[in-house]
């Protein structure tokens, strides 16, 4: 971390079945990606798969990469009061088994499929918007525009 702001490296997994996305309610009230920071040393493939069964007591299997969103959230913004960077990889992942639950002593007291149609209507993460069009486009690049936030998104 730098004297100029802060930086997170953190990987995200994006399920959608029949019509439904697997989305964690995060402690700050906002909804978002089952996810996490990459610990030290830890792969972000295998990040992924570890914060989906930490969060939501799901077992996932990555499917494909989805993208890489680069987001910075200026000071004013941030929580800290420092400027932020959060770099985000995006997996699309299958569930393969488990049972939804709250995260045990954690941040995300519940998880839930959401109907895409509803997912809108929610206050939620800038995360859920750029990886549900990473999904829903598929850009050969792996890159989205950014994704305005205001209203019911936040960062």
């Amino acid at each position: 971390m730098s004297s100029q702001g802060s930086f997170r490296l953190a990987a995200y997994a994006v399920c959608i079945v029949d019509g439904r996305v697997l989305l964690a309610h995060y402690r700050s009230e906002n909804w978002t990606l089952p996810g996490g920071r990459v610990e030290h040393a830890e792969d972000p493939f295998d990040t992924v798969i570890r914060e989906v069964a930490e969060e939501t007591g799901l077992t996932a299997v990555v499917e494909r990469l989805l993208g890489v969103d680069s987001r910075v959230i200026p000071s004013a913004e941030a929580r800290a009061g420092i400027e932020h960077q959060n770099i985000g990889i995006y997996y699309q992942v299958r569930i393969t088994g488990g049972d939804l639950r709250p995260e045990p002593n954690g941040e995300t007291p519940e998880s839930a499929w959401t109907p895409l149609h509803e997912v809108p209507a929610l206050r939620r993460s800038s995360l859920v918007d750029v990886g549900l069009a990473l999904s829903q486009t598929n850009p050969p690049t792996g890159h989205v525009p950014p994704v305005p936030v205001g209203g019911l998104i936040q960062h």
